[in-house]
């Protein structure tokens, strides 16, 4: 056996192993003038509404523009030799993917949970794109109810929701926890009240709650009616499903009163393929997932039964003081254990966040709480069986924000992506995934091989 594959044993071996009114008391003097004369008028104190200055981006010229991009381009090839820290973790994932290839019969899942750089889909939609060209087109996946918050939204669907509507969850740490696979939820009182979904599949499920003197809703599908579905009954996770003819379709989900309706999200998927499904949250921390209530969300991601489970976290988590490297490591290893409980089978990968700088008087300064969370991250995910991609590393290293800031490839706050740099590490991250499963590949058709022919064909 050459040296070249020896090490890519190793790899596959490891795989195998290894496998968080004070109304002042406003006392009035009572006027000292004669009655006769008219009180002072009463003075009245405008408030000041201080408004937010837009962050402008650093002029630089086109010679430092285009340097800046070419710096940034060649840290991304570079980064590709570095490659994801325990690769063998994704063994599992690799294993579904090699079998699908050599015979489409199934919907692989992927989750991805995070923050803003989730929620905004440019990320995940670029790794959607990659992965659905080679492997198929598995449809949407799992796709949270109407537009939940401000900015929402999904490149592969269209989503519109009625005024009565009531979000749930989402950054609030008071709720009943009850937040489903994506951390929220809609509910309303109200009949009449719609959601909308336009999407590409040959399958549609309602995830719902079931609850006592729950409402009635109604799935229509291109005008035609799918059903009438009760909520009403013991408390717990609800589905409606049915299948359809593949291609776009409108749905169109309607109340009819009897009482309270909670929604989670849809499901649209095609007979075979892959899906890359968004789960994020804008201002998320990765300890949000440990206040969603354990039983629901299990169930959810049970029922989902994913290949692979993706966390980028630590962006909003690096601006907080009060997470040591110590507590959020302990955060991240009970998130981590949560999800490997809910899907023991699922390959997890754990993407550490971008590098980031904050806006002093003097200018940008790198953000050094960063250095805490990624560690914590790869400690983390290294120590539970998880593969570990560090994006920071990636981008360039520390202090690398700014050149993509020059580059235009990132925004001005020096925090978030322009799309053209979410595709760019979402491209990165597809080479690095399907650079280690080329490699499981060759082995696991030399493994074959060895086992139909009884001897192993390298020397």
């Amino acid at each position: 056996m050459t040296g070249r594959f020896r090490l890519l044993a190793a790899l596959l071996l490891g795989g195998l192993v290894a496998a968080g009114p004070a109304v002042e008391a406003q006392t009035t003097k009572k006027a000292a003038a004669p009655a006769a004369k008219k009180a002072a008028p009463k003075k009245t104190t405008k408030r000041r509404t201080v408004r937010r200055r837009a962050v402008r981006r650093p002029v630089v010229t086109a010679a430092q523009k285009a340097a800046a991009a070419e710096q940034v381009q060649a840290s991304l090839v570079a980064a590709q030799e570095a490659g994801i820290e325990n690769p063998a973790a994704l063994v599992p994932f690799f294993e579904q993917l090699y079998r699908h290839q050599e015979a489409p019969g199934e919907v692989l899942r992927v989750l991805q949970f995070g923050d803003s750089h989730t929620a905004s889909d440019d990320w995940p939609a670029a790794l959607r794109v990659k992965f659905q060209g080679v492997f198929g087109n598995g449809g949407p996946g799992f796709i949270q109810a109407g537009r939940p918050f401000r900015g929402f939204r999904r490149w592969d669907t269209k989503a519109t929701m009625s005024r009565y509507w009531t979000p749930s969850g989402l950054l609030n740490r008071t709720t009943d926890g009850r937040n489903g696979l994506a951390g929220v939820s809609l509910s309303t009182v109200r009949a009449g009240q719609t959601l909308t979904l336009e999407a590409e599949g040959a399958r549609v499920e309602v995830f719902y709650y079931q609850q006592p003197k729950g409402g009635r809703f109604s799935v229509e599908v291109d005008g035609e009616s799918l059903g009438v579905v009760d909520t009403e009954g013991e408390a717990g996770p609800g589905y409606f499903s049915a299948d359809l003819e593949p291609g776009p379709h409108k749905f169109v989900l309607t109340t009819k009163g009897g009482g309270p309706v909670r929604l989670f999200g849809w499901v649209v998927e095609n007979e075979a393929g892959v899906t890359w499904e968004t789960l994020g949250i804008n201002g998320a921390q990765a300890d949000l997932l440990l206040l969603w209530d354990e039983d629901l969300l299990r169930e959810h991601i049970g029922r989902r039964n994913p290949a692979l489970i993706v966390l980028a976290y630590g962006t909003n988590e690096a601006r907080r003081k009060d997470w040591t490297y110590e507590t959020y490591l302990e955060a991240f290893e009970s998130l981590l254990e949560r999800l490997r409980a809910a899907s023991p089978t699922a390959s997890i990968l754990v993407l550490g966040p971008p590098d980031q700088s904050i806006r002093l008087r003097s200018g940008w300064k790198t953000h050094e709480g960063v250095d805490r969370i990624v560690e914590a991250q790869r400690t983390a995910a290294l120590g539970r069986a998880c593969a570990f991609w560090d994006l920071r590393s990636t981008m360039g290293g520390k202090g690398s924000m700014r050149q993509w800031v020059n580059a235009g490839f990132a925004q001005a706050d020096f925090v978030h992506f322009t799309a053209p740099g979410y595709r760019m590490i979402g491209e990165s991250l597809y080479e690095m995934l399907m650079g280690q499963y080329g490699a499981f590949s060759i082995l696991r058709r030399q493994w074959t091989g060895s086992n139909e022919n009884g001897s192993s064909s390298q020397n």
